[in-house]
């Protein structure tokens, strides 16, 4: 195994302390041969850490699934369409609670897109246009899929409206995402059609992996919603991620952005 060791203020003398590396970049290192990692020295040091099979080449993937909010993005659109309202704490609320695994996210979302009833229209634009970001090292990442022929999937229990602008915009080949109900220029509180969740997520996943080898395919998620799509990916990473996601993915990133993904790789 190989452990990849990365963070946002990494130096190689700090590097150097968990064994005989060689360079990544000028944040990110290998140490290969490792069995172990002193997950208390990078923790302390703000390091993200990760034991990954030798001979790993990014290259040699043929998929990398993502989540929307806080991976791709870095908030929850359904929060700040919430702010527009004047209903963000009991959104985010039921947000956390959702991300935890603590309620079921179908109905999670229904009580949530509920609060929105009434909104214009004209605040997704809104939200989209002058609130959202893509998240550090988001271009990065995708750059290297198109570079060596890497298919993108960008899942989201969200919303088609930001979906899509994203796929276009980034050039991502593949999404799937919920549809809101639009009435006369307002949201009727309501979701058309089946709500995405962890099982149509991990569904969408599998019908494009399905001619693949599982050693092909990454997915990266930060909600309890992705863990059906992230035990079936060859690896699965924990993007900023609630305890209950970090606990059952194949590693974490913490501190770095998510142009952190490829150094995973050789």
């Amino acid at each position: 195994m190989n452990l990849v060791i990365q963070g946002p203020s990494l130096t190689e003398s700090q590097a150097r302390k968990l064994g005989a590396v060689e360079r990544i970049t000028d944040r990110a290192w290998r140490i290969r041969g490792a069995t172990s990692v002193d997950s208390a020295y990078c923790e302390r040091n703000r390091i993200d850490h990760a034991l990954v099979p030798d001979g790993r080449r990014f290259a040699d993937l043929k998929l990398v699934a993502m989540d929307m909010d806080s991976t791709l993005i870095t908030m929850e659109t359904i929060d700040e369409l919430g702010d527009l309202v004047g209903k963000k704490p009991e959104i985010a609320a039921i947000t956390a609670r959702a991300m935890r695994g603590e309620i079921d996210y179908p109905e999670s979302l229904r009580q949530r897109v509920a609060l929105l009833k009434g909104m214009d229209e004209k605040g997704l634009l809104e939200v989209y246009e002058n609130r959202l970001r893509l998240t550090a090292g988001a271009e990065t990442l995708l750059a290297a899929c198109k570079r060596h022929g890497v298919k993108t999937l960008l899942v989201s229990g969200g919303f088609t409206f930001f979906v899509e602008r994203l796929k276009e915009r980034l050039g991502i080949d593949y999404t799937i995402s919920n549809t809101l109900e639009i009435a006369n220029g307002r949201l009727t509180g309501r979701v058309l059609g089946d709500i995405v969740d962890a099982e149509a997520k991990a569904a969408k996943f599998l019908q494009l992996a399905k001619s693949l080898q599982k050693e092909q395919t990454v997915a990266i998620g930060d909600g309890a919603n992705d863990l059906r799509m992230m035990a079936e990916a060859g690896l699965s990473i924990a993007f900023h991620a609630k305890p209950v996601v970090r606990a059952q993915a194949s590693c974490a990133i913490s501190w770095c952005g998510l142009d952190a993904v490829p150094n995973l790789f050789e």
